[in-house]
């Protein structure tokens, strides 16, 4: 099934990839701005090739894509996958909004049939 142009594997790969701190973090910091991957090694106490592993499962999901600059792989945000995720969430948000204000009217209906 696809959802928001999400097939259900994409979802998971792309909420498996959030799923981390570290990989969360380094959306953040490349949503303000393209960052190379040495410097953002620098920013985590772990080796560098724990961060390379980190921003390839982000580039599997499509959150971040990288680019070769002379000798430095320089790290975008992804942001049309970004937004197809959020838009996923606000799909679910809307679910959940309209459950909830549909057992709000059925409560409210209830009341109205016991103060009878």
């Amino acid at each position: 099934m696809v959802v928001h142009g999400l097939s259900e594997d994409d979802a998971d790969r792309i909420f498996h990839a959030l799923a981390d701190r570290t990989r969360r973090d380094i959306v953040t910091r490349v949503l303000h701005a393209e960052q190379s991957v040495s410097d953002l090694a620098e920013r985590y106490s772990m080796s560098f090739a724990a961060v390379q592993k980190h921003v390839a499962v982000l580039e599997r999901a499509g959150l971040v894509r990288k680019v070769r600059r002379g000798r430095e792989q320089i790290v975008h945000a992804g942001l049309d996958v970004i937004h197809q995720a959020k838009s996923l969430l606000e799909s679910y948000e809307h679910l959940w909004r309209h459950r909830v204000a549909r057992i709000d009217a059925l409560l409210a209906e209830t009341d109205t049939t016991q103060g009878d």
